[in-house]
């Protein structure tokens, strides 16, 4: 090697930590605040019980031999999942339509569906639940107007239930929906539904073969963002579903604060935790094959 070439070549050393310095900044942050935090709870969830105290000496599983030998913590678990796959499905067929509009739609009417999707975001979680007790109870604004115009002749059963809680949700995490999906539906060439038109497929048959399966990286992006948050939804299930109905989060919670047991509550959440990450890992994998045939 010449000595002009050796001068130009750059160290191989600071090729080596360039991409190290980068990245540096991310990687304490999700260390910091994702990875220690969840090894602290991975440690907590093996700790036996105290008296008086957050935990008590040594290690043991019986928090986890606890959880799987009582059904009634198994069915929390799936009825928790069921309102995370209820919101996230209502939300998919409520949004996307809504989403396409806006990315379709002329310039005005974008800016003002921008505004009407980002509203509720500009509002605490907390007053939107207790705006919908006052929708949603026995003497509230759903029932008495129903009840006045003759629909009805007592209270329909709109709180306490899982089906308050599943509206109430919706509401909370729709936009979280719709805006992946129109980031979605403006990547996606209109011609191209055009051209299978012009082939001889129908509308619905371009939609499906053509459209749909193009906007997977959105539909992905916002099922998971809508199921993780209901999943760990807290203010809204317990305001609205009240103590009959208590989600995985909720009974977390109160194992911690209320009931001061942190290995039990440490156990729920892990358990909550995985099993959500799971379910999220195998759909993202699912929807990624459909994405790579629908791209051949």
């Amino acid at each position: 090697m010449s000595a002009a070439s050796a001068a130009v070549a750059p160290a191989p050393s600071r090729l080596r930590l360039g991409p190290l310095v980068l990245i540096a900044p991310a990687a304490i942050l999700l260390a910091v605040f994702l990875v220690i935090p969840y090894l602290n709870i991975l440690l907590m969830s093996f700790r036996a019980p105290g008296q008086g105290t957050p935990y008590g000496e040594g290690f043991t599983i019986a928090n986890y031999l606890r959880f799987f030998s009582d059904g009634f913590y198994i069915r929390q678990v799936a009825n928790t999942l069921w309102i995370g796959f209820l919101c996230t499905a209502i939300c998919l067929v409520v949004g996307f339509p809504v989403a396409w509009q806006l990315a379709r739609g002329s310039p005005r009417f974008r800016a003002i569906g921008y505004g009407l999707v980002l509203s509720p975001l500009l509002v605490g979680i907390v007053i939107r639940s207790y705006g919908w007790t006052i929708l949603l109870g026995n003497n509230g604004l759903i029932n008495r107007t129903l009840t006045n115009i003759g629909l009805i002749e007592g209270p329909l059963p709109l709180m306490y239930n899982a089906l308050g809680i599943v509206i109430a949700l919706v509401h909370v995490f729709l936009p979280f929906m719709i805006l992946p999906l129109m980031a979605a539906i403006q990547g996606v060439d209109p011609s191209l539904e055009t051209a299978a038109r012009s082939l001889g497929a129908s509308r619905l048959t371009a939609f499906r073969r053509v459209t749909l399966p193009l906007c997977m990286p959105g539909i992905q992006a916002g099922c998971i963002l809508v199921f993780v948050l209901s999943l760990s939804a807290y203010v809204t299930p317990s305001l609205i579903g009240g103590l009959r109905v208590k989600t995985m989060a909720v009974t977390v919670v109160d194992a911690l604060i209320d009931t001061f047991q942190w290995p039990w509550g440490s156990a729920l959440a892990l358990i909550l935790s995985v099993t959500g990450a799971l379910i999220v890992v195998l759909f993202a994998r699912l929807t990624r094959m459909k994405w790579k045939v629908a791209r051949t």
